[in-house]
């Protein structure tokens, strides 16, 4: 890229960052950012996402700030323990006085910090966890949610199993909200564009736990046309590697949530297979100035690539600085109000927090899977923007009670 395209490029996406530092260069004081998650639990896509947070830090500091006063990230492990989030939560607002809390992973952690902020009456971003209980049935007015929804994801992945025209599937996924959640919209949202389908095979494993090998035999016993897969990290490559070595995956269609992450296909490596239908993130081939002068910034503060992880954490504090600036302070009213269809541009487009729902609009990448010298990798590949992969007005109205 030019190098005069690749400056302008690189203050397009900075402009939101500009914006940030405008008012008075004499304001006093910091805004800090509390933080929890479950950095030692799912360190693979923790540690990019601390990163990415890190990087937007420094981004809006050196540009002044948010009205002048500079950002202050403080971090706390919740163990991946719903008991230890809330903790670790009241902690931060009680010795450190932290002025907003943001973070989570695991969707049943987030889900207590959801209810924590709701019960406290404290703003909460919900970087991470994808279940839809967030922002529906467990929804109320303090908590937002950045990440595209679990079903946001598996809308993006049916359109293509369709295409696919299997009639018999398999399913396997974690048991615990997020794989549930998963499986529960595949089946409906499939079953809806597909009628004739039957779900012949259904394996539940422990999160972390995952006994691949009788997994893979119990998928095979029901001898499916295709799989749908929600096993990530460490019970992803068991699961994979174990498939590969009985021949699972021969002749068989698969999607996968979440696979094509580089999070999870560098674990994979040489294992990776061919032709996965996934959600992920093709970082070294997207070729929009946005994501280049994004990708750029990473590279040199870190000297690696970005992951999945990098991208949430980077927008999770462009968006907590948007929203500062628009409410002009870090009242929890005036946060709520400005977080409420709030608009900032991101290494991945525009995104929108809707009103009705308080989710965002950030999408995701959907592609398959190939192997390249020896590496994981995402091809025919294209960006679903998740504005076009949400219910519609009416059934979110259902879906999430009035009075919260």
């Amino acid at each position: 890229m030019p190098s005069r395209l690749l400056a302008a490029t690189a203050l397009a996406l900075t402009a939101s960052l500009s914006l940030l530092a405008a008012g008075s260069a004499h304001a006093q004081g910091i805004y800090k950012l509390g933080e929890v998650n479950s950095y030692k639990a799912q360190p693979a896509f923790l540690e990019p996402y601390k990163k990415g947070m890190e990087l937007a830090v420094e981004q809006i500091n050196a540009a002044g700030g948010v009205d002048g006063r500079k950002l202050q990230l403080i971090t706390r492990d919740d163990n991946g323990n719903p008991g230890d989030a809330v903790r670790a939560a009241e902690e931060l607002f009680a010795r450190e006085k932290i002025d907003v809390l943001m973070g989570s992973f695991l969707s049943h952690v987030g889900l207590a910090l959801t209810d924590y902020a709701q019960q406290k009456k404290r703003f909460f971003l919900a970087a991470e966890p994808l279940t839809d209980k967030i922002v529906w049935e467990h929804g109320n007015r303090y908590t937002f949610r950045l990440r595209p929804s679990t079903w946001m994801q598996v809308a993006m992945l049916v359109p293509e199993a369709v295409k696919m025209n299997k009639q018999r599937w398999a399913i396997v996924y974690p048991n615990y909200e997020y794989g549930q959640s998963a499986v529960a919209t595949f089946k409906q949202l499939l079953k809806a564009a597909q009628p004739n389908v039957e779900f012949v095979a259904e394996q539940a494993t422990p999160l972390g736990k995952v006994d691949a090998g009788s997994v893979v035999q119990a998928l095979q016993d029901a001898k499916p046309d295709a799989i749908f897969n929600v096993l990530f990290a460490a019970d992803l490559a068991k699961f994979v590697r174990e498939g590969n070595t009985r021949g699972l995956f021969e002749g068989r269609g698969v999607v996968s949530l979440l696979s094509g992450e580089p999070e999870y296909l560098d674990t994979l490596k040489g294992e990776t297979p061919n032709g996965w239908i996934v959600t992920g993130y093709p970082w070294y081939a997207i070729q929009t100035p946005a994501h280049q002068a994004f990708l750029d910034a990473y590279q040199k503060r870190f000297k690696d690539y970005p992951r999945a992880g990098s991208v949430v954490g980077y927008n999770a504090i462009l968006s907590v600085a948007a929203g500062l600036k628009k409410a002009g302070s870090a009242d929890t009213e005036k946060l709520i109000a400005a977080f409420r269809g709030l608009q900032l541009d991101t290494p991945w487009g525009p995104i929108t927090y809707r009103l009705q729902d308080h989710q965002s609009t950030m999408g995701a990448y959907v592609g398959k899977t190939a192997l390249q010298k020896g590496k994981g990798v995402m091809v025919d590949f294209h960006y679903m923007d998740g504005a076009d992969f949400q219910p519609s007005d009416a059934e979110v109205a259902k879906l999430r009670p009035a009075a919260r």
